[in-house]
């Protein structure tokens, strides 16, 4: 089974990621009617930005924008350890 991201329904039940009981996406049209600036937008600094990476992986797998994974799921590049 896939693994989605799994919003808080109780804070806010009209949450763009909302899945119904066989993961389907309830509000489709909202993610495939963005352009894909809109997207990167969306999910860098708007509603997707704090979800992690693979989350993130796989919603845009399911929605059909595997294209923008890498310029989305940006790398974190961590310091050397001493």
């Amino acid at each position: 089974m896939v693994n989605f991201f799994k919003p808080d329904y109780s804070s806010d039940s009209s949450n763009p990621f909302a899945r119904d009981e066989n993961q389907k996406l309830v509000r489709r049209n909202f993610w495939l009617d963005m352009s894909d600036r809109s997207l990167i937008l969306c999910m860098t600094v708007g509603v997707g930005s704090h979800i992690p990476n693979d989350l993130k992986k796989t919603h845009l797998a399911d929605i059909g924008r595997s294209h923008l994974i890498d310029q989305i799921c940006l790398q974190e590049i961590l310091p050397p350890e001493n």
